[in-house]
């Protein structure tokens, strides 16, 4: 089998992918909690406790815990999102248990030390002017909060001067009761070590009794209007995004939706922006499309930075692109390109073993389940002309669009 699947007493469900071939292994606990579960007095706190769980736990200082896989060449890493919180290490496979050992200490027993608490809070204070810094990363979190307006989805990841200065150890204490539960969790891994010895390490170390059930609630997101905003700002280029809603991950068409924000303007560089707005025109350096994809909707965009002249230019031109893929079924040959593509792309990214275990990781923590290559690239080669059609004239309706723009001062 590709992957085998199981779960531990206390409700924590593992997938595992034995390869055979490398010494490097990945493990990573998942949980379904991110910034949108934050309650109005606790904007940034997802993400501020990503910082701070590493600065001690009952049985180990910060040094301690951060040279535990260090000094055997191993890395581990966190990252925090709107819906969930990840903390992942890789390691040489024999230094599995080290590494399963570290990451469940920090996730069940940290104590989150006041003066560390007080440090971490200038440390992010830090990261939110870097992050003030770089148009390109605002302008997404802004377009985002226009969108989703006072709902959970609109919140900045990284919180605000203000909330942060009030975090407390009590304020972390009372999140993570309410939503850290087992049942809510996730271990995904993939490494040269068979099921049977993954499962006595995770019995090992996991076997804390924490709650199997959370009583909180996803606000669902019902209320899209389309917004307009323009903001001067003092950098060398204008920088704007437009975008509409689009489908949730629990919905079919989220596929073909996938496919064509692929096809206008994905990662490869023959997309239909990229070919038509910077390679033929030489409008901007950077174009691109995105799909965000959320538990109950998803938000579809598009980014462009360009000198302030071409900017109606541009967007008149990314208009007409919409356009023609509204009214216009995709070829045989051009569905067939699109298809070809983005399986190459899933296919190479299962390649790259911390990536495979992070997909594998999230697909169960939202899904429940994994899907396989094969069940992937079937999914993909059902799409039809007609479909991509149906889903264009749904989501790149331009009357529905909102709009953010940076103009240069």
């Amino acid at each position: 089998m590709e992957f085998v699947i199981f779960e531990l007493e206390n409700g924590i469900r593992v997938v595992h992918k034995q390869v055979k071939s490398t010494k490097v292994a990945h493990l990573g606990l998942f949980i379904n909690t991110g910034s949108r579960d934050e309650q109005d007095s606790e904007k940034g706190l997802a993400h501020f406790i990503e910082h701070t769980i590493f600065k001690g736990t009952k049985k180990r200082k910060s040094f301690h815990m951060l040279n535990r896989l260090d000094s055997v060449g191993g890395e581990l890493e966190a990252y925090t999102t709107k819906e969930e919180t990840v903390f992942h290490a890789s390691f040489l496979k024999e230094h599995l248990n080290r590494a399963a050992e570290l990451i469940a200490d920090i996730t069940f027993n940290s104590v989150f030390p006041k003066k560390e608490i007080i440090k971490e809070k200038d440390v992010i204070i830090d990261e939110i002017a870097s992050y003030l810094d770089s148009p390109y990363d605002q302008i997404y979190d802004d377009f985002e909060e226009l969108v989703f307006g006072k709902h959970p989805l609109g919140s900045n990841i990284l919180g605000t001067e203000k909330h942060l200065k009030s975090f407390t150890q009590q304020s972390i204490h009372n999140f993570m009761n309410r939503l850290y539960a087992t049942e809510e969790m996730v271990i995904s891994s993939v490494g040269a070590f068979s099921e049977k010895r993954l499962k006595e390490t995770l019995e090992k170390h996991f076997n804390a009794p924490i709650q199997r059930k959370r009583n909180h609630q996803r606000e669902t997101f019902e209320t899209y209007r389309k917004v307009e905003q323009s903001i001067q700002k003092d950098h060398y280029q204008s920088h704007y995004i437009c975008g509409n809603m689009a489908y949730s991950t629990v919905e079919d068409k989220k596929n073909g939706m996938i496919l064509l924000n692929n096809l206008i303007g994905g990662p490869a560089m023959n997309s239909i922006l990229n070919m038509e707005v910077r390679e033929r025109l030489g409008y901007t350096y950077n174009i691109e499309s995105n799909y965000s994809i959320y538990s109950d909707c998803g938000l579809f965009s598009i980014y462009l930075g360009t000198d302030q002249q071409y900017l109606d230019k541009t967007i008149a031109v990314v208009n007409k692109a919409l356009k023609k893929l509204r009214e216009n079924e995709l070829s045989v040959r051009k569905l067939s390109q699109a298809k070809k593509q983005i399986i190459g792309q899933m296919a190479l990214g299962r390649e790259n073993n911390q990536a495979l275990m992070l997909s594998y990781g999230k697909s169960l923590m939202v899904h429940n389940r994994i899907s396989t290559l094969e069940e992937i690239i079937a999914k993909v080669e059902s799409i039809t002309a007609q479909e991509v059609l149906t889903i264009a004239n749904e989501i790149l309706n331009t009357n529905n669009f909102s709009h953010l723009a940076y103009i240069n001062k």
